[in-house]
């Protein structure tokens, strides 16, 4: 339970890596193999004009698909390989998660490497000798068939690879991909604070504890359960000061504690392990991730060396339905909650400030985003009913408006 922080981060690690989902399914081709050669040496499965292959013809087929599947994934990934390089180079380094956990990607290669694995394995089972002294043959019927169905299933995902690299590379599906997460999560993220309550105020005194962390690195995960139980045992007020996406050093002080008393070894530790540091932020638990993305996207399609408005403009589309959905189908609490476990909320005024006020400096003057831009923030004071957020949304307004008449 110590531990749930560092284990959701690795268990994040796994789903954006390349090598979980075929590594799974070739181990599940090695345990399919036992069962068809099980069945093939205690069953006759399938009719008499089915089992006519001999073993020269049988040790063909399963080497020609081994040889094939091995040389069609060598290509698959050396074309992956292109694609994430080139979309890195364009869109920015911080996308190169997106493509590495991409479903279609993984699960296209996987098929391959499986249908290697388990003819490999087959072909190992066929039992003859060349000649007349040849002993008891064996050659598994129904494992072939089922080779040769793989080796179907695996034209077909090249088929469907072949489709998917172009879609996940286009610049509009990249941003409609990010613009459809980052709604959901922030959506995600601030109801889930909503339903925070709670009668702890924090003491008017200083902090009894502040606590560090012994590495340095993004935090990437962090126990927001694991904290409200140890608060609630301890009877602790505790200050989350970095939380998701936050850089520290062993000098950063991670939380402030309240606790009227010492603390002990054991509840200090349990502390400091609801925290899991990286070396790069992550989207999980961190939505202004994906906004930092479509806003480098934004930034790189109107430097001069690309000068790409139409992107910058979808870019901010999306930004824009992210922010429409929060002032529309986020509750609001008619008092703030006062939790034992504090930290700063995602927020309407956050996205906002963190999304169109940096996207601003970059599309300033251009006569094409510029205008968009104002437009779009127009609409959204327009069609938020929450006068503080329309004041918000009115303030970044001026903002802009005062810093284009100075520049």
């Amino acid at each position: 339970m110590k531990k749930r922080a560092l284990i959701a981060k690795y268990l994040q690690d796994i789903r954006a890596s390349y090598w979980f989902l075929p590594t799974l399914l070739a181990l599940t081709a090695v345990i399919c193999a036992q069962i068809t050669l099980g069945l093939d040496h205690t069953l006759t499965l399938l009719p008499d004009s089915w089992r006519t292959t001999q073993v020269e013809g049988a040790r063909a087929i399963l080497a020609l698909i081994a040889q094939a599947m091995i040389g069609v994934a060598g290509v698959m990934f050396s074309i992956t390989i292109v694609a994430v390089s080139f979309a890195s180079g364009k869109f920015g380094p911080r996308l190169i998660g997106n493509f590495m956990r991409d479903r279609g990607n993984q699960i296209s290669l996987g098929i391959l490497i499986a249908t290697f694995v388990y003819s490999l394995l087959i072909l190992r089972a066929v039992q003859g000798q060349l000649g007349t002294d040849a002993s008891t043959t064996f050659v598994p019927h129904l494992s072939l068939l089922v080779a040769l169905c793989l080796t179907a299933i695996s034209v077909m995902s090249m088929i469907f690879y072949v489709h998917h690299i172009p879609e996940i590379i286009n610049v509009s599906n990249i941003s409609a991909s990010l613009g459809k997460r980052l709604k959901t999560a922030a959506l995600k993220t601030v109801i889930a604070q909503g339903r925070e309550g709670g009668t702890h105020p924090t003491p008017a005194r200083e902090a009894d504890h502040s606590l560090h962390l012994p590495s340095s690195g993004y935090i990437q995960t962090w126990n927001t359960t694991r904290l409200r139980e140890l608060a609630k045992d301890n009877d602790l007020i505790l200050h989350v000061e970095q939380i998701a996406g936050d850089f520290i050093s062993p000098a950063t002080p991670v939380l402030r504690v309240w606790s009227g008393s010492a603390l002990s070894e054991d509840t200090e530790k349990a502390l400091q392990d609801c925290f899991a540091l990286g070396p790069t932020p992550t989207e999980a638990q961190n939505p202004l991730f994906l906004v930092d993305q479509l806003v480098e996207m934004t930034a790189r399609a109107m430097s001069p060396g690309v000068n790409d408005p139409f992107t910058a403009i979808n870019c901010i589309n999306w930004l824009y339905v992210t922010l429409t959905a929060l002032a529309t189908e986020a509750p609001k609490p008619d008092t703030p909650p006062q939790p034992r476990v504090k930290y700063q909320h995602l927020t309407f005024e956050r996205i906002l400030t963190a999304s169109m006020g940096k996207i601003e400096p970059y599309v300033r003057g251009d006569a094409l985003v510029a205008p968009h831009l104002d437009s779009i923030l127009t609409r959204l004071h327009r069609e938020t009913a929450d006068a503080d957020l329309r004041a918000e949304v009115k303030t970044l307004q001026d903002t802009i408006a005062r810093e284009t008449g100075a520049g």
